[in-house]
């Protein structure tokens, strides 16, 4: 049973993995269906993309309506067999009902199109309350610099060897909301409220600075 009550206003670092560790987004189609799920299933209506469009462009053109949205996606990172979001709770009960959402429409979408059966995610999303700073901060930057493991995993235990090719890696990763920060217009950044950040995480008045400085202590 999960300790922590969710609240409307405050904010959290929600995270899951796959079963035994195992790989939930083998290839791009993959992260795009779950960045997909993370705009459909943020309302109180449901939309059912077999029928009003498998991708999120064609939802946004075909004006799917969603109804009230149940949270403010701050900031999210989509890794091989693992995600992060950080997310600010609208309504009573918003991020338990969009958490279950996305989870059964992913692992549906996944055993279907893998021939599998059973449970995709390692038990229930786990989650953390992210509202007040240093931890505020310290969690809009983690979520970002994830994607640095891809390239060397041991960087939090040993350093960053290459911050170049590092922080070129971060700025080209599609998979995080990293890249909506940078200014990059996309249409993945429909799926962020990027003015929900509080005014009084540090990360939120500049996240390029923010992680940037993060890599150079690295």
């Amino acid at each position: 049973m999960r300790k922590i009550i969710f609240a409307p206003g405050e904010y959290y670092h929600i995270y899951n993995r796959g079963v035994d560790k195992r790989t939930i987004f083998t290839h791009k189609p993959d992260y795009e269906r779950f960045v997909t799920l993370l705009y459909a299933c943020n309302g109180t209506k449901a939309v059912d993309l077999d029928e009003q469009g498998k991708h999120l462009r064609t939802l946004v053109q075909n004006g799917v309506e969603r109804g009230e949205p149940l949270v403010e996606i701050c900031a999210y990172v989509l890794m091989p067999n693992h995600f992060h979001l950080m997310i600010r709770e609208v309504c009573e009960g918003g991020i338990s009902k969009f958490m279950q959402k996305v989870g059964v429409a992913y692992t549906s979408y996944f055993n279907k199109k893998y021939q599998r059966s059973g449970v995709l995610f390692q038990g229930a999303f786990k989650a953390e309350h992210a509202s007040r700073d240093p931890y505020c901060s310290y969690i809009a930057s983690y979520i970002h610099l994830n994607p640095i493991k891809l390239i060397e995993p041991q960087w939090k235990e040993t350093g960053i060897k290459n911050k170049i090719a590092a922080k070129k890696f971060l700025n080209d990763y599609a998979y995080s909301s990293y890249v909506d920060y940078l200014g990059i217009k996309r249409i993945e950044g429909l799926v962020l409220k990027k003015s929900s950040l509080p005014s009084h995480c540090k990360a939120a008045g500049d996240f390029r600075k923010e992680v940037q400085s993060w890599l150079s202590k690295a």
